[in-house]
């Protein structure tokens, strides 16, 4: 029976690709115009679906619908497509018109020559909604800034140039993944898509067909569910000219290698030039990996202590866990006063977040895994764990992505300037991936270090840096770049190939940096800084983030200034 089922699903998904062979074609002709008028529409119709969206994903994630949780759903499931829908539509619109989609964004510089282009904030509204945040892409050494202008637009400069059909094969964490990387490998590179959905996620199979019903009817998306063996026939499928995944470097190596002894044995012969792959074409990447929170010492209140404790148990306890930017390791100076004081607070802040289902598989096994490595491992309440890394080679909390509610704390001397760079060279020659890493300091301590902290900051290998954010904002920020730092390979892939989101559709990006506010609103004088957010609602704590982001995303489906009030008011119980 299984055979014979899986035989009925290779024959639909077959007509699904000579479906978009066709639409391949048909794309090419289209011109920019219409293609801004798709995404709009399919603006609308995501917009139509987006609570229903949020109900499903609740569903399967086992949240109940007064959880305060639920505003995960909103701000990184509807909320997060239409706001790249949003910005994708305005670089089409540039584009229609011949300007280019950078025309009037802010260029700067940053250490190494590099040019930086300012990807929040973008309008009036970003500078109300998120004050006090920022993003900047930092383009690779040698780009200039006329490169930038010239060359923005990728895909869309030269619409008649096809990139045939491509395989996305989603993500089963974040529901606002697979339509993102769908929408990426469209316009970035004018490729249609057949997107599997991880199992997970099959449960929102009827919401995407109803979300993104404009790209399928026009035969530039399909939207297939099945199980590995699927996924297996459509990457080798002879019709398919590409692959993008979101998923773990094992998953990447068995489709480009193979799986077990054999896979390894491939790897190791690809790599030394003795072999082929057996993927026979193109693929790209995010891979996730251990991410650092670098917290650099500094004399902070009592007030500080608490709060970016919970920002801490944001980064590992966001959507349980399950994130490929998850903070992972806590690095702190062994030298800090504070130290003990604040990773009780940390402690505090993982044991008070609120209650949720291990809904990702394998999370309990991963979570006893790491307690079988560390046997002085704190036991947190509701099945969270702490651990204390040493420094051996190989540690296995720097090298292996739990995935799972699970911190290390690794402890380094030094104090201010020469703490940080000695864990910059921790986190760049220690960790496994390269996607994202967040530093904590005090604005008195940014201040002290100057540009010194600038050059350190530079050194960081990472596709993605935070300074007081969690890297996990450089996800929603439609027009930044979100993905691996570059210099990963085929046999070597780390935290994958290739970036997405990437709305400004710049070509040459090497990471993007992002900044947010150390303090709130109601306290952030003190730090000597002036910003109007107040606590984000992504914080695991925050009580009204299910009202928020379900007002977010209203906004985003439809921007105003009557939308506002109701957002700040959210926004400020939280």
């Amino acid at each position: 029976m299984t055979a014979q089922i899986f035989e009925q699903n290779v024959e639909l998904i077959n007509g699904s690709l000579a479906e978009l062979t066709a639409g391949a074609r048909r794309w090419t002709g289209l011109t920019v115009e219409a293609r801004r008028e798709l995404l709009e529409a399919v603006s609308r119709s995501v917009a139509a679906e987006a609570s229903n969206w949020v109900s499903v994903a609740c569903g399967y994630k086992g949240l109940e619908p007064g959880s305060p949780l639920v505003g995960e759903e909103w701000t990184s499931g509807p909320y997060a497509v239409l706001s790249g829908l949003s910005a994708l539509v305005e670089s089409l619109r540039a584009l229609e018109t011949g300007k280019s989609p950078v025309d009037g964004v802010t260029l700067g510089t940053a250490p190494g020559g590099r040019v930086t282009v300012e990807a929040l904030p973008h309008n009036i509204f970003d500078v109300l909604l998120l004050n006090g945040f920022s993003a900047q892409v930092w383009m690779k050494p040698g780009v200039t800034a006329q490169q930038v202008v010239e060359t923005a637009g990728l895909g869309q400069l030269t619409p008649t140039v096809g990139g045939g059909v491509g395989v996305v094969l989603g993500a089963g964490n974040i529901s606002s993944i697979p339509p993102l990387d769908v929408l990426y490998e469209l316009i970035a590179h004018n490729r249609v898509s057949i997107l599997k959905l991880n199992p997970v996620t099959d449960p929102l199979l009827p919401v995407f067909e109803k979300a993104f019903a404009p790209l399928i009817q026009a035969g530039y998306l399909r939207v297939v569910i099945g199980a590995a063996d699927i996924g297996q026939h459509l990457v080798h499928h002879s019709s398919v000219d590409h692959v993008h995944i979101t998923g773990s470097a094992a998953s990447h190596n068995s489709i480009v290698f193979g799986g077990g002894v054999d896979g390894e044995a491939r790897r190791a012969a690809v790599r030394q030039g003795a072999a082929e792959p057996l993927l026979d074409k193109e693929i790209t990447s995010e891979l996730g990996g251990v991410s650092p929170i670098i917290v650099v010492p500094g004399r902070w209140s009592k007030a500080d202590l608490k709060y970016q404790a919970e920002h801490v148990a944001t980064q590992r306890l966001h959507n349980g866990g399950y994130n490929c930017i998850a903070g992972q390791v806590l690095l702190v100076s062994s030298d800090w006063d504070q130290r003990e004081d604040f990773l009780e607070q940390v402690r505090l802040a993982m044991a008070k977040a609120p209650a949720r289902p291990a809904f990702y598989p394998g999370s309990d096994q991963r979570v006893a895994s790491a307690r079988l490595s560390y046997p002085d491992a704190v036991a947190v309440d509701r099945g969270r764990l702490i651990v204390r890394a040493g420094s051996v080679q190989g540690e296995k909390a720097l090298n292996v992505e739990y995935f799972a509610p699970v911190l290390a704390v690794k402890e380094l001397p030094g104090a201010g300037l020469a703490f940080f760079r000695a864990a910059v060279s921790a986190a760049n020659d220690e960790f496994v991936g390269t996607l994202g890493v967040s530093v904590i300091a005090h604005p008195r301590t940014l201040r002290a270090a100057g540009e010194a902290f600038e050059l350190a900051l530079a050194d960081l290998r990472y596709g993605a840096i935070g300074v007081n954010v969690w890297t996990g904002f450089g996800f929603l920020a439609a027009r930044a770049t979100w993905g691996a730092f570059p210099g990963h390979t085929l046999t070597e892939v780390g935290s994958g190939v290739g970036i997405v989101h990437n709305a400004l559709l710049l070509d040459g990006a090497e990471r993007t940096v992002i900044r947010g506010p150390f303090r709130p609103s109601h306290r952030a004088l003190g730090a000597g800084e002036f910003t109007l957010s107040p606590k984000p609602p992504w914080f695991v704590g925050n009580r009204t983030q299910a009202t928020t982001g379900r007002r977010l995303t209203a906004f985003a489906a439809k921007p105003g200034w009557a939308r506002l009030p109701g957002i700040f008011a959210s926004a400020l119980r939280g």
